[in-house]
């Protein structure tokens, strides 16, 4: 059965985007030591170093699915219909965007009926891959629910002080057990596994 993973970029404060919803600070890791790489993101090229093109490959590589929320999904801009990743994308929402959902070749699937839905619906399509969390208040959910089996954060070397929080509206102590801890200057790698 395929693992669910949350992954993020963060703040050392907890901050995953600031109160504007830039994100520019904590993925400035990607572009550290110059722009020697490209990542497709849509029709786009997304310019980034080498370390982080790499990054974003091996994560595609062991992913089968990403869930994400309405609301970054919007913000994203829905990735202009490629995530990075190149993996197909479940999107929890409450009112379906029909200019994508009924748009031939789309990557989305859009849920009406929940996180565990959404969950389930991934875990079909990802098949033996992991299915990769990518939105707080999907991560937030699936941690009330015991949905997540791990958390991988990269952690940027800032501190926002405020924006959105990935660990916000949890209400009892999750155990984490770490299970890789790499890094750089420009950005330090962790993984945990949640314990139930």
């Amino acid at each position: 059965m395929s693992r669910v993973i949350a992954g993020f970029s963060m703040s050392l404060d907890g901050f995953v985007a600031d109160s504007d919803d830039g994100v520019d600070q904590v993925f400035k890791w990607y572009s550290a030591g110059g722009t020697d790489a490209e990542v497709m993101v849509g029709d786009g090229a997304f310019e980034m170093s080498r370390e982080g093109a790499e990054f974003i490959e091996e994560a595609g590589r062991g992913a089968g699915v990403l869930v994400t929320a309405r609301r970054t999904f919007d913000l994203a801009h829905a990735w202009g219909g490629k995530h990075p990743m190149g993996v197909p994308m479940v999107v929890v929402t409450h009112r379906i965007p029909e200019d994508w959902a009924s748009r031939e070749g789309s990557p989305f699937t859009f849920v009406t009926d929940g996180v565990p839905k959404a969950i389930d619906i991934a875990r079909e399509i990802a098949g033996d891959k992991d299915v990769v969390v990518g939105a707080p208040s999907v991560t937030q959910r699936c941690l009330q629910l015991g949905l997540l089996d791990a958390i991988h954060i990269d952690l940027a070397p800032v501190v926002l002080g405020r924006g959105i929080r990935l660990f916000d509206h949890l209400t009892q102590p999750i155990e984490l057990l770490v299970t890789e801890a790499t890094g750089n200057p420009n950005v330090t790698h962790l993984t945990y596994q949640v314990i139930k």
